[in-house]
């Protein structure tokens, strides 16, 4: 494997330690501008002597070679950062991103579990047991606060006040954000505190809300084996994700009209132009109730 160039471990050091940025988001962009390196060492160039026409090619490749559009505009935005960074640090002139665009990125409508599906999904785990209680909890919680799966992983036992009803959650830039919990999850997860995480809970046991049976802290590959396995159990078709939980909590929320500034701070979006699709979402929704019930559709 070739070693990256000094100035790209520079700037991804950058955006660790002055962004913020979350490992994956880091893993992501340090993907796309090694293959921007590589585009420039087989033209024989460094990444800060890449010219413009240079970059264009690169884009244009990256279109050509079946890359889907987003795909495509998350490597365009990772460059653009690069060289500013370069411009602001002294290494370059003049941007050579300067005017270059990304192909336009059509966003799939996220899916959702309807409002029954939700209520299946949350009714699967056996309360019977340990294991099924601690499920049951997390389920809710995911469903009751729409957190990211990171987030959730992450969370501690006192991010959680039970009594009024709050989660504190650390998101995207490590922002931390308040987000109500519902007295269903409450319940589940007090009844998780008495019962079952004292049992499984070790000497060593990191200070995170929730552990798996080896008193570790639940991953998020774990998180995803408990959404999948009870998804299967009440037979919700497709690949269920805990990110499908997030988009039926803000799709549920706002088709009982809560307002989208409000959705926008309790899923931690920075900027409201990502919750608006979930508007797209309940438009749709509404379109084939539409057509579904009325006699002239």
């Amino acid at each position: 494997m070739t070693p990256r160039e000094p100035f790209l471990r520079e700037y991804l050091d950058h955006l660790r330690a002055e962004r913020g940025l979350s490992e994956n988001t880091l893993r992501a962009y340090g993907g796309d501008l090694d293959r921007l390196a590589a585009f420039g060492r087989e033209r024989g160039r460094r990444l800060l002597q890449l010219e413009q026409s240079d970059l264009a090619a690169f884009i244009r490749g990256l279109s050509e070679s079946g890359l889907v559009a987003r795909s495509v505009a998350r490597a365009v935005n990772a460059a653009r950062g690069l060289y500013r960074f370069a411009l602001r640090e002294g290494r370059i002139e003049a941007d050579p991103m300067q005017n270059l665009r990304p192909p336009r990125a059509f966003a799939p409508l996220p899916r959702f579990l309807t409002a029954e599906q939700v209520e299946a999904l949350l009714d699967a785990p056996d309360l019977a047991t340990p294991v099924g209680l601690r499920d049951r909890a997390v389920l809710e919680v995911l469903y009751a606060t729409g957190l990211r799966a990171s987030e959730l992983v992450a969370l501690r036992s006192a991010d959680v006040d039970l009594e009024v009803g709050i989660v504190t959650a650390l998101g995207k830039g490590r922002k931390e954000r308040l987000v109500p919990l519902g007295r269903e999850a409450r319940r589940f997860v007090e009844r998780y505190l008495a019962e079952v995480r004292p049992a499984v809970a070790r000497l060593r046991s990191p200070d995170r809300l929730f552990l798996s049976v080896r008193g570790e802290a639940l991953t998020r590959s774990g998180l995803w084996g408990i959404v999948r396995r009870h998804a299967v159990t009440v037979g919700v078709e497709g690949v269920l994700s805990p990110h499908v939980l997030r988009h039926s909590f803000a799709t549920h929320l706002l088709e009982r009209g809560a307002d989208l500034r409000s959705l926008q701070a309790m899923l931690g979006h920075a900027d409201i132009s990502t919750t608006q699709i979930y508007t797209h979402v309940t438009r749709e929704r509404l379109r084939q109730i539409y057509e579904r019930y009325h006699p002239r559709a």
